[in-house]
C-alpha cells in the first residue's frame, strides 16, 4: 500500500467502534449485506437505451447472491427481442455483480440490470417481507394467461382521437362508439390462450369464437370500428 507523504507525517488514532452495515430486508429476515452471497430476493427494473427507442423490463429471482431466474421483456425495438433473447442465456448462473459487469447486448437491458442492481443491494425486492421468497418461475406469473407480457398500445391523435389497439385483456378486434362518438367499450381477441388452444388440436376458427370478449358498455355501441383502418 502506497501512502501519500501528509499521510505518512500523521500519527495513528484508533476507530472506535464497528457499526457494520444497515441490515437490509431480504425473504423475511433482517440481513447485514457484507458480501454478494448475502442477497437474496425477487425484484424488477425498467431500463432504456441511450436514443430511447425502445425498453426492458427486467424480472430476476435471486439465490444467495445467484441469480436463478431471469425473465427478460422488451418493447419498442426489433433488434432489443434478438438482445434479450441472448440475455436469457447470459443472466442465470451469474452472480448480481458479473451480471452487472456483463455486456447484455443492449444498452436498455443493461441499464435495467443497472437499476435493479441498486433494488437488490438497498433491500427493495418484491420479496422483503416474504419468509422464504419465491420459488423458480415465480417471474412467469407476471405474464398471465398464456405467458405473453402484459402489452397495451393506444394510438391517439387531436385531428382523430385515440385508437385502442391492444390492452391487457388481449389485441383490440374493434370498438365501440356511442352516439356521441365517444369511446364506451371495446372487443379483444385472447392471443395466449388462443394460440395454446389451437397447440393442442383446437380448430383454429372455433379457438379463434371462443376467445373473444368484450369491456365496458359494447353492446349499447351506436356504432363499431375497426382501430387499424377507420
Amino acid at each position: 500500500m502506497t501512502y501519500s507523504h501528509e499521510v505518512e507525517q500523521m500519527c495513528v488514532l484508533k476507530q472506535g467502534c464497528y457499526h457494520g452495515p444497515s441490515p437490509i430486508p431480504q425473504e423475511g429476515k433482517w440481513v447485514e449485506s457484507k458480501q454478494i452471497g448475502d442477497i437474496s430476493g425477487l425484484s424488477n427494473s425498467v431500463g432504456w437505451c441511450a436514443p430511447q427507442q425502445g425498453a426492458c423490463k427486467l424480472t430476476l429471482n435471486v439465490k444467495g447472491g445467484i441469480i436463478e431466474e431471469a425473465l427478460v421483456e422488451t418493447i419498442g425495438c426489433t433488434g432489443m427481442t434478438h438482445s434479450a433473447a441472448m440475455a436469457g442465456e447470459i443472466l442465470p448462473g451469474k452472480t448480481i455483480l458479473e451480471a452487472l459487469n456483463t455486456d447484455l447486448l443492449c444498452d436498455a437491458i443493461n441499464v435495467a440490470m443497472r437499476e435493479i442492481f441498486l433494488q437488490f443491494a438497498f433491500g427493495r425486492t418484491q420479496t422483503s417481507f416474504s419468509e422464504g421468497g419465491l420459488p423458480i418461475g415465480a417471474s412467469l406469473e407476471d405474464l398471465g394467461k398464456g405467458l405473453r407480457s402484459q402489452i397495451g398500445t393506444i394510438f391517439g391523435s387531436k385531428a382523430k382521437g385515440a385508437r385502442y389497439l391492444e390492452t391487457t385483456e388481449g389485441y383490440i378486434l374493434d370498438m365501440a362508439v356511442d352516439a356521441n362518438d365517444e369511446i364506451i367499450g371495446y372487443k379483444f381477441l385472447r392471443m395466449g390462450p388462443m394460440l395454446e388452444a389451437i397447440k393442442k388440436g383446437t380448430d383454429p376458427k372455433e379457438a379463434y369464437d371462443k376467445n373473444i370478449g368484450t369491456y365496458g358498455r359494447y353492446d349499447d355501441a351506436a356504432r363499431y370500428i375497426d382501430p387499424r383502418h377507420e
